[in-house]
């Protein structure tokens, strides 16, 4: 008799089925717009300190132990920050996740703005970063609208929003800094956290979200919304979690579909740490470490470089005034462009393992030949080749990091992954730093090599391709 209604209520379909059936159309571009701003958030709020740096030295008489600690405290709140909003949204929802997300971070970073001394300062923009740290999530939120169809080229274009905060940043600083000071481009910086917080209201939750822990009536009233936007159809039948397409007893009642919520941290972590997940999960994290050592190491060579830190060293580019520093950084930002793109174009052609080795490779050719002291133009054109590739492998490595977990902990294992990431960022000023002013740049250098060869090892050993395939719900992979 049961089973006969699941018969009459006529065929069954999968989350992936409907997102297939609705397409891409007005409202992911919607969802696109609010995730971007997310990431631009991101972005801004963590370039801001390279450039507020040598200012805040200046004023408040700083030691270079203390510049430093100002970045280091960042990438220490993000550290936690990733970890924490990664559970939370698992847990709670991607909505209220984003919710929590944009109201920390605006409201520190206007607290930064009058910052009165320099602990004041280091606290609010710690918790700046641990706002900031939860902008894994806008990708989670937004890949989880898109069908596997072009999921990648889709995912790169999310990337771009990064690639624009970057620039947008360097843009700000170079006419900000030298006219009217740090604090106001700490508020013009803060701009994206606000608009992200005021436009909150128009966000939905994740409908896969929804069907994942067994809300697919909830589930089907979003997916309903986005077919009437974007002017097309939902398949014939009925929407289930894709775990029971074939079990009829749990079809009957859609609120007893046996979907665990994880509802605490440890659990997740413990998830990520099953057999079923623990090489992947493993791997990820040496691929984060290594490409945020990376990312951030070669924006801070291009500042010391920039501003002559070794001074016996030709590679310095004798840009001394803080004018053409901000210059300098703008046009190695633009190198982020050219890499995105090229992330676009090979992410769903070449598939995801093999274009982040290769641009690993691509980005360790670019800077071998500054194992020696090169002119100051090649040396320009070292940094931003090697920038370039370095970048456009990062945003792979965000697409593939979301694609290899399931639902149920995917934010937890990106938010784990991003969080072990933050590692990278914090290691690289001890070593660059004093590498480069001690006048030892080989030594920087190779230390960038060894990384770079170990991401790309750490990537090929990942067990699975995601390029083209659907994106798992339950644990059970």
């Amino acid at each position: 008799m049961a089973i006969e209604q699941v018969e009459e209520d006529g065929a069954l379909y999968t989350m992936e089925e409907a997102l297939t059936s609705v397409g891409i159309g007005k409202y992911q571009y919607m969802v696109l717009c609010y995730a971007g701003l997310g990431s631009i958030s991101e972005a801004v709020e963590t370039m801001i300190l390279s450039f507020i740096g040598p200012a805040l030295r200046s004023q408040w008489s700083l030691s270079p132990t203390q510049e430093s600690l100002m970045s280091t405290v960042v990438f220490v709140g993000m550290l936690i920050g990733a970890l924490f909003w990664g559970f939370i949204t698992d847990c709670y929802g991607r909505r209220k996740g984003l919710l929590c997300i944009a109201l920390v971070t605006a409201v520190c970073a206007t607290f930064s703005i009058f910052s009165p001394n320099y602990n004041w300062l280091l606290a609010m923009r710690m918790m700046v970063g641990f706002g900031a740290g939860g902008g894994l999530v806008y990708g989670s939120w937004f890949l989880e609208f898109v069908p596997s169809h072009n999921r990648g080229m889709w995912m790169m274009i999310y990337a771009g929003c990064w690639t624009i905060g970057t620039i947008l940043e360097a843009l700000l600083a170079l006419m900000i800094m030298p006219r009217l000071g740090w604090r106001w481009l700490l508020a013009l910086s803060s701009i994206p956290s606000f608009a992200a917080l005021l436009l909150f209201v128009f966000t939905v939750e994740s409908p896969r979200y929804l069907c994942a822990i067994g809300r697919t009536r909830d589930a089907y009233d979003v997916l309903k919304k986005i077919a009437v936007v974007n002017k097309t159809q939902l398949p014939p039948g009925k929407l289930v979690s894709s775990q029971v397409t074939e079990v009829h007893e749990e079809l009957l009642s859609p609120g007893k579909i046996k979907v665990s919520i994880l509802k605490s941290g440890f659990s997740s972590l413990l998830m990520l740490l099953s057999p079923a997940l623990l090489r992947n999960t493993l791997l990820i994290w040496v691929v984060y470490i290594g490409h945020s050592f990376s990312y951030y190491g070669i924006i801070l060579l291009t500042s010391l470089f920039s501003s002559g830190q070794c001074q016996h060293s030709s590679i310095a580019l004798n840009l001394n005034d803080d004018q053409s520093l901000y210059t300098n950084v703008l046009i190695n930002s633009l190198a982020e462009i050219p890499g995105t793109l090229l992330a676009a174009i090979m992410v769903d052609k070449v598939g995801r393992k093999f274009s982040v080795a290769l641009m690993c490779g691509l980005s360790f050719l670019s800077l071998l030949p500054l194992l020696a002291p090169q002119l100051p133009a090649l040396t320009t054109a070292l940094l931003f080749g090697a920038r370039t590739f370095i970048s456009g492998s990062f945003v792979i490595v965000d697409v593939y990091c979301r694609e290899i977990y399931p639902t149920s902990v995917r934010s937890t294992g990106i938010g784990v992954a991003s969080s072990v990431g933050r590692i990278g960022p914090m290691i690289s000023p001890i070593v660059v730093v004093q590498l480069v002013r001690g006048c030892h740049q080989t030594a920087a250098i190779v230390c960038f090599e060894a990384v770079l060869v170990l991401s790309a090892v750490s990537v090929l050993l990942l067990s699975v391709e995601t390029k083209g395939r659907e994106l798992i719900d339950t644990r059970d992979v």
